[in-house]
């Protein structure tokens, strides 16, 4: 869906951008179905009326921590909003009760903790900035009040940091589970470690689908 019929010159809009994928601009002239937007490095471009969006320049200058509070929930202001947030180093967004991790490449433990795991433990989700522990503290909850078995779904594209992402909350789910362990062993570090036997279980069973389907087709 592009920009609503009522366009008018001096909009803010995005328009696509072969280098940065959107780019914001203002309406400086309008043909029929075709606008000229003055996009914010100095070019003029000729696009489509149905192929702009709006853009909410009262937006605030950090971002939005969830993203259902947008004025726009379409691609450029999703994009817009989460490179935003990722600049300041805040890699969790939620998107109602759905929690958007980016991969931030670097070491961050101190969002990790011991503190930060009982900051969050038992808090509501407003109380706190997004965390993914605050998505394995609801799963966990609601799993201990409702009596059954819960899961939580990690998903994404290779090197999206969906590993990483499982580890901690594998980490926060133990803490939760308690610190007593067998042979000195804290429950946390039984989890952990029968964690990376699973992922090394997946690696080798992957490696054995691809080498069967490599022998087939030779």
């Amino acid at each position: 869906m592009g920009m609503p019929a009522n366009v008018e010159i001096g909009s803010h809009v995005w328009v696509e951008d072969p280098e940065v994928a959107w780019i914001d601009g203002i309406v400086i002239n309008i043909e029929q179905d075709e606008v000229e937007v003055q996009t914010r490095d100095g070019k003029t471009v000729a696009v489509s009326l149905s192929r702009i969006y709006p853009n909410d320049v009262e937006a605030p200058s950090g971002g939005v921590d969830d993203m259902t509070r947008l004025q726009y929930l379409h691609e450029p202001a999703v994009l817009h909003n989460l490179a935003t947030r990722y600049e300041i180093n805040e890699i969790y967004t939620y998107s109602g009760n759905i929690l958007i991790a980016l991969n931030p490449f670097q070491p961050l433990s101190h969002l990790y903790d011991v503190y930060v795991m009982e900051r969050y433990k038992g808090a509501l989700i407003e109380g706190l900035s997004p965390h993914v522990f605050t998505i394995a503290d609801v799963a966990y909850r609601e799993m201990i009040k409702e009596g059954r078995s819960n899961s939580i779904l990690v998903s994404g594209e290779s090197g999206a940091g969906k590993t990483e992402t499982t580890k901690m909350l594998m980490r926060y789910l133990a803490y939760l589970g308690g610190h007593s362990g067998a042979e000195g062993r804290t429950v946390e570090q039984q989890v952990l470690e029968v964690s990376r036997m699973i992922y090394i279980w997946f690696m080798l069973v992957n490696a054995l689908k691809f080498y069967r389907a490599y022998a087939l087709f030779k």
